[in-house]
């Protein structure tokens, strides 16, 4: 089997897990959207997920989204690209205007070198649900007054909110984080803030997909399952 059709074949796995939890949630069949984590894989990976219809990609490190929007730029099916890792200030040139979605923002100075950019952005705000100290994200007690700080942007949006669980062996110990993020978006989406729509929660990858579409996720973020190990 060729690449690509393992590429194929890992999207076509996926995709019916995600239509196989939707069912069992409960859920309306397309409810949750699927981005294909294309980190440390090659160009010809994104290119095979774009050929099995998969448009949806994401990335983590600023210089590899450029370099992958460079070499697909003339191609014919175009990425709707997500950037789905940590973001430092000064690598905002790499990722702001250039992607659908910014799942991980976490701080007003973060927001800032957005807006400074200039570019239209919509962008999800990253929780630390667990409080890992080695994990970046927003502490949940310091979520509203993240939020509050859109009022003052005129570029750049939240559409909702992202995190990441602790490992576990098993996926169902992630439930109960997915469970208070989507409890989060609940009560801070009664607020009504300007600039601020939580329609969004990006959670879920290859090994808990189940759990948080259980949850809630909107959005879930595979890589492995997909392309096999990086």
């Amino acid at each position: 089997m060729s690449r690509a059709a393992d590429v194929a074949a890992g999207l076509s796995r996926v995709r019916a897990r995600i239509a196989a939890a939707e069912a069992a949630a409960g859920r309306a069949a397309g409810s949750v959207r699927l981005v294909a984590v294309t980190k440390k894989m090659t160009v010809d990976d994104a290119r095979a997920a774009l050929a099995a219809g998969q448009l949806d990609l994401g990335e983590s490190y600023g210089q590899e989204l450029r370099d992958k929007r460079e070499a697909l730029s003339g191609d014919a099916i175009q990425p709707r690209w997500h950037f789905v890792g940590p973001l430092q200030a000064n690598k905002v040139k790499y990722v702001a205007g250039h992607v659908a979605l910014i799942h991980s923002v976490d701080s007003t100075e973060l927001l800032d070198a957005l807006e400074r950019r200039g570019s239209e952005q919509a962008c999800l705000v990253q929780v630390n649900v667990a409080g890992e100290a080695q994990k970046r994200g927003v502490a949940p007690a310091a979520l509203p007054a993240l939020l509050e700080h859109f009022a003052g942007l005129s570029r750049v949006r939240c559409a909702g909110l992202m995190t990441v669980p602790p490992q576990a062996a098993d996926p169902a110990a992630a439930r109960p984080f997915f469970a208070a993020l989507r409890a989060l978006r609940d009560r801070e989406a009664e607020r009504g803030r300007p600039r601020v729509e939580l329609g969004e929660l990006s959670m879920g990858m290859s090994q808990d997909l189940e759990a948080a579409i259980a949850e809630g996720a909107t959005l879930v973020r595979i890589g492995t399952a997909i392309f096999g190990a990086r």
